[in-house]
């Protein structure tokens, strides 16, 4: 822009500056901090951690909200469970999973989540001895992993009726 300016001998003289233009910052995609980060898709197996005294294995019967659960001790005590800050919105724990819950000394009805264990873990646990035979693992693998073309409800047929549109 310019402006005029008055020196000591009353001259008028025009200064100018170069307009400088501020920029906003390029969008640098999709999504925000989470999902730069990731899924985290470390997957390397971590060492299995056993119960210890006040702790005891469980499984998960009923999600709660508001981080409990309802989950049935394999000593026969079925417990309301907080899930541990930590593990909350990074550790997703679904109805049927194995998890190490820690035991209360004052209340014996209620516990806290601190461990879940995925699905290969709860089977070595089991054929440890450290769970009971009874205990189903259910494995959380892909939809249609295991489907078979028995389990359709439906069944193709090679003939085919054509439908003509427009007698609809």
């Amino acid at each position: 822009y310019q402006r005029r300016v008055r020196d000591s001998s009353h001259a008028t003289t025009t200064l100018s500056r170069p307009i400088t233009r501020i920029e906003m910052p390029k969008s640098k995609g999709k999504g925000g901090k989470n999902r730069r980060r990731g899924k985290g898709g470390n997957f390397d197996r971590r060492e299995l951690t056993f119960k210890e005294e006040g702790q005891e294995y469980a499984q998960v019967l009923r999600m709660l909200g508001n981080g409990r659960v309802d989950a049935y001790c394999f000593d026969g005590t079925k417990r309301l469970c907080n899930i541990r800050g930590k593990m909350r919105k990074k550790v997703w724990i679904n109805v049927g999973d194995i998890v190490l819950i820690g035991l209360r000394d004052f209340q014996d009805e209620k516990g806290d989540v601190i461990l879940k264990y995925n699905a290969d873990e709860a089977r070595t646990l089991k054929s440890y001895g450290e769970l009971p035979d009874t205990a189903k693992i259910h494995d959380t693998g892909d939809v249609g992993d295991d489907a078979d073309e028995e389990d359709i409800p439906f069944e193709f047929t090679e003939e085919a009726e054509e439908i003509d549109l427009e007698d609809l």
